[in-house]
């Protein structure tokens, strides 16, 4: 027999420690790797029914309640922006006013249809021939609906049409503002609203239409006209109003800025006049007739193309100033979602937005963190209804709808401003 002794042992009691110890760290190990594995299951559970997404939903019902707003007349939605869900949903699919929110699918549409850097152009059109410096025939100033057509923008087309040798023109000036219907104001305004709230509407006004004294091709046209004789072109006839013929030619053209630099103004400054030009010019886009009907028309049917739900939705004019509009939360959390993810619509139509703080309607509104500089979102004020939808930061995605009659535009406001704070302390 052998005598083992102690340093005999030693050997068989090393490779049995080892045995242990390496099973010991593989048991340890994989455990570990379960434990580790975990959470890329279970946090989304564990996240959708936490006390403090619960508390939060109670929060924004709070939020929303401390109004004299009845229930029944306000809606709101939230969507996550990256799973795409729904968190928050009251009266989402109730039609109510929209005030200026209806800004919010004219922007998308004219993005959509015409591009974010296209311009809209004025035309000096000549009917007639030249004849040494002479302009033998009459000159149309025709436009195509540019909301931001001034009277320096005139100076500079009667400049071009002056570098084209031209020093006199022996016809008439007319004014031509046949790209758009004659009719100054949209379906379902008060009679109030327009001047007040939007000046009259024409595919030809000058200086935002603010001149009042004559029709606004007029108004356009005498401009152009002095714009000619302080650029040393003189005008032997009269001014007056006309449609171009087919066969004119053009001899110097001013463009618009870009349309996102447009809808940037239209939606920062919540400004009514650029909106209902743009609705026009998308009527007058997709078919050539350049009426509100039209616009609003096709802005329905791209909504509903893009999957925007249409239930108890009216597209009437594209301001919000027209009494027969309605909306649903759910329609525009909708859309809001369907651009931010369109890489070629996020940008500018976020660029557009108001920042909580800093600019546009928003600017003396949210000035305290979280939300300062976290809520990128559209206003919308009438004695009738108020409105915030938009952005928080890149998570969600938020509408508040409340209407009223009259509606109490600093309860809604503040109830507004309550709620997308809770929104950006997340």
């Amino acid at each position: 027999m052998k005598n083992f002794g102690a340093w005999g042992i030693a050997p068989v009691l090393s490779r049995l420690v080892a045995l242990a110890v390496f099973f010991t760290l593989a048991l340890a190990f994989c455990s570990s790797s379960i434990v580790a594995e975990a959470p890329r299951v279970v946090p989304k559970v564990v996240v959708e029914s936490t006390p403090a997404r619960t508390l939060l939903m109670r929060g924004l019902d709070a939020a929303l309640a401390g109004t004299s707003i009845p229930a029944f007349r306000r809606g709101a939605v939230v969507v996550d922006l990256a799973s795409g869900k729904t968190l928050f949903s009251r009266n989402a699919q109730t039609g109510l006013a929209p005030a200026s929110n209806e800004k919010l699918p004219v922007a998308f549409t004219a993005l959509t249809l015409l591009g974010p850097e296209s311009r809209i152009p004025t035309d000096a059109l000549g009917e007639g021939e030249q004849s040494g410096t002479e302009w033998v025939g009459d000159i149309v100033l025709k436009g195509y609906g540019d909301p931001h057509l001034s009277t320096a923008d005139l100076k500079t087309l009667a400049l071009r049409l002056r570098a084209q040798g031209i020093r006199s023109i022996s016809g008439d000036l007319l004014g031509d503002e046949s790209y758009f219907d004659g009719r100054r104001a949209a379906p379902g305004w008060k009679s109030s609203f327009l001047i007040d709230e939007c000046a009259p509407l024409s595919a030809l006004s000058v200086d935002r239409g603010h001149d009042t004294s004559a029709s606004p091709p007029l108004v356009a046209a005498r401009a152009f006209a002095g714009a000619l004789e302080s650029a040393g072109v003189s005008l032997e006839g009269k001014v007056g109003l006309g449609i171009a013929t087919s066969d004119a030619s053009t001899l110097a053209t001013v463009n618009s800025p870009p349309l996102w630099k447009l809808i940037r103004f239209m939606d920062q400054e919540s400004d009514n006049y650029t909106a209902e030009l743009l609705l026009k010019q998308i009527g007058a886009y997709v078919d050539g007739r350049g009426t509100t009907a039209n616009g609003a028309a096709e802005v329905r049917s791209e909504l509903d193309f893009a999957g925007v739900p249409l239930a108890r939705v009216r597209i009437v004019d594209g301001s919000g100033l027209s009494l027969l509009d309605r909306l649903t939360p759910a329609a525009l959390a909708k859309l809001l979602t369907v651009v931010w993810s369109d890489p070629s619509l996020r940008q500018p139509f976020l660029a557009s937005l108001a920042i909580a703080g800093r600019n546009g309607t928003l600017e003396h509104r949210l000035r305290r963190r979280p939300a300062f500089g976290n809520i990128r979102a559209k206003t919308g004020t009438t004695n009738r209804a108020s409105a915030l939808s938009g952005y928080v930061r890149n998570r969600y995605a938020f509408v508040i709808l409340q209407n009223g009659n009259p509606v109490s535009s600093t309860q809604a406001r503040a109830a507004q401003d309550r709620f997308v704070t809770l929104l950006a302390a997340q």
